[in-house]
């Protein structure tokens, strides 16, 4: 299937690149999402017409999620867990919960921002995590699981 991005896409391209790709990745995630659009004469003619105002929007997009990133840099993540006594957590801290975390420290990360290249956490611990805020700006935080104080 071959489609004209709208936004710039890790692994794919940057706005305005035809690509190819799967028809179910294409139908089922970029059109949805506003990533791209079927690159028909019609829509290469539109895009023309947008891709000033296209390519602004991405600046802004990369502008906010520079200013985000530098706010993330100053803060810790602190998640309190219950623990066996093996010392393994019940459960896993995942991509919500840190996410979750993040946002009640007063900042706007979606949880599909969050990379966990090794899956749930599932140990006590101290681990860095990368944050992708933007295709371009990814930042990595301290992320600190501990376990729930013994009464």
């Amino acid at each position: 299937m071959e489609l004209i991005l709208l936004e710039k896409v890790i692994k794919l391209g940057e706005i305005g690149d035809l690509i190819n790709v799967k028809s179910g990745y294409g139908r089922n995630y970029l059109i949805p999402s506003g990533k791209a659009v079927r690159a028909d004469e019609e829509s290469k003619a539109d895009y023309e017409k947008r891709k000033v105002a296209l390519l602004e929007a991405e600046k802004s997009r990369k502008d906010v999620a520079l200013e985000l990133s530098k706010k993330l840099k100053e803060i810790e993540v602190k998640i309190i867990a219950a623990v066996s006594e093996e010392g393994t957590l019940y459960g896993s801290i995942g991509t919500s919960e840190i996410s979750d975390s993040i946002i009640s420290k007063g900042l706007d990360v979606q949880k599909s921002s969050v990379r966990l290249p090794d899956g749930a956490l599932k140990t006590v611990g101290d681990f860095m995590i990368d944050i992708e805020l933007h295709p371009e700006v990814v930042q990595a935080i301290k992320v600190s699981i501990e376990a729930t104080p013994e009464e």
